[in-house]
């Protein structure tokens, strides 16, 4: 059962549509409701006493969140940088794997993904 590459991305496509024109038919459903409306302006008066609850505490642990801040970045590009080097691990025809601290061992997982022209 062999199939062409362009047979199974255009099935892909055509499955893609139909999702979100059901999803369109399910919106417009919602949009229409009256509760869900209601609700969703409830949601909305949480939202903002939320978030100015979040800013209170913010303020008061904002040395913690900066020094978060910088360990995000330094995880991100530590990350960068073992994703690059197990590529080449792979190209040079090596094994790649990590253990942890608990003695598990982690294979890498490579995807492709196609993005328009």
């Amino acid at each position: 059962m062999s199939q062409n590459i362009s047979e199974v991305f255009k099935r892909m496509q055509d499955k893609k549509k139909e999702a979100n024109e059901i999803k369109k038919i399910y919106r417009n459903a919602l949009s229409v409701n009256k509760e869900y409306q209601e609700v969703l302006e409830e949601q909305e008066a949480l939202k903002i006493k939320k978030k100015k609850i979040e800013a209170t505490i913010q303020a008061d642990f904002k040395e913690e969140l900066d020094k978060l801040e910088g360990l995000k970045l330094n995880i991100s590009s530590d990350n960068q940088m073992l994703s690059d080097l197990a590529l080449m691990q792979l190209i040079d025809g090596e094994e790649v794997q990590v253990v942890d601290d608990n003695k598990i061992k982690y294979d890498p997982i490579f995807t492709v993904k196609f993005k328009k022209n």
